[in-house]
């Protein structure tokens, strides 16, 4: 009976490794479809950067979980009670080993954390410039960054939009506003300042790969430059109270013709009048 136990513990591990493969390869099953169940679409410069980093994680982890799964069947397999009438042996430890198991996790993870460096660098460090400093010289302590094109701040259970009106500035008469509906034009740098107005959330857009906590009391900034129109969605990916299951938006990648007619007619609903840029401005 041992036996049979150990069989269908190493049908655990084939049947995930399995299905991971079926989910990569978007394998059509009948009644069940697999196609665009393991990433959907990648349409940011930046993100293949993101995908690299997962597929490594998830290639060495698996390659784990498979050994140890293995490891683990060949052990109850072997010393299974009911073929091995001779007693039990305990041994206390070994330092060896305890040493080994130890070492190998860590420069695993520290293996890890130097492979990913650039992806972090990509996402969190290397914000749209709109031209080098005083020195001349790009990517350097006094680049002029990229405004902020728009505000999101997550809210229970919405995302409010804001754009900055004709005088470049947000918190004036002529901002506009909406609500989980965040229009960018494409194959441009866009940066996007994010907060929180009451708990933690997490703004999420999948087909962009970018994802950032929002914190109360914290703006940040986060940005892509995407490469191809369409809609896609925005989600919460922090569970921030009931009704997280329905803090969802869509963002409309369009022409730059469109979205500056987008602009103009959504100014024209709202009521609002366009202010000039004042001569110090231009």
């Amino acid at each position: 009976m041992g036996r049979f136990w150990s069989l269908l513990f190493l049908m655990v591990p084939i049947l995930g490794v399995g299905l991971f493969v079926l989910a990569i390869a978007g394998t059509e099953l009948p009644g069940l479809s697999l196609r665009d169940h393991w990433l959907p679409e990648n349409i940011n410069d930046g993100g293949y950067i993101i995908d690299d980093l997962f597929n490594f994680i998830m290639y060495l982890t698996g390659a784990i979980f498979i050994a140890t799964g293995i490891a683990l069947f060949w052990f109850l397999w072997k010393y299974d009670a009911a073929k091995n009438p001779n007693p039990v042996k305990f041994v206390h430890g070994s330092h060896t080993f305890e040493v080994v198991w130890s070492l190998l996790p860590a420069a695993t993870l520290l293996f890890i954390a130097i492979f990913q460096m650039d992806a972090w660098a990509n996402h969190k460090m290397r914000r749209p410039i709109l031209g080098p400093g005083p020195d001349g010289i790009e990517h350097t302590a006094d680049d002029e960054l990229k405004p902020a094109m728009v505000e999101v701040t997550g809210r229970q259970f919405e995302w409010r939009i804001r754009y900055a009106g004709a005088d470049g500035k947000f918190d004036t008469p002529d901002d506009l506003h909406t609500v989980n509906d965040l229009h960018v034009p494409v194959d441009e740098d866009i940066v996007i300042a994010i907060k929180s107005q009451d708990v933690l959330h997490s703004f999420f857009l999948p087909n962009l790969r970018l994802k950032q906590d929002v914190v109360p009391g914290m703006k940040q900034f986060v940005w892509f430059h995407a490469n191809r129109t369409g809609t896609f969605d925005i989600v919460c990916a922090e569970l921030c109270g009931w009704g997280h299951y329905k803090m969802r938006g869509q963002i409309s990648v369009e022409s730059r013709e469109n979205f500056d007619a987008w602009f103009q007619d959504e100014f024209k609903e709202q009521g609002r009048t366009q202010l000039e840029p004042s001569e110090d401005e231009e």
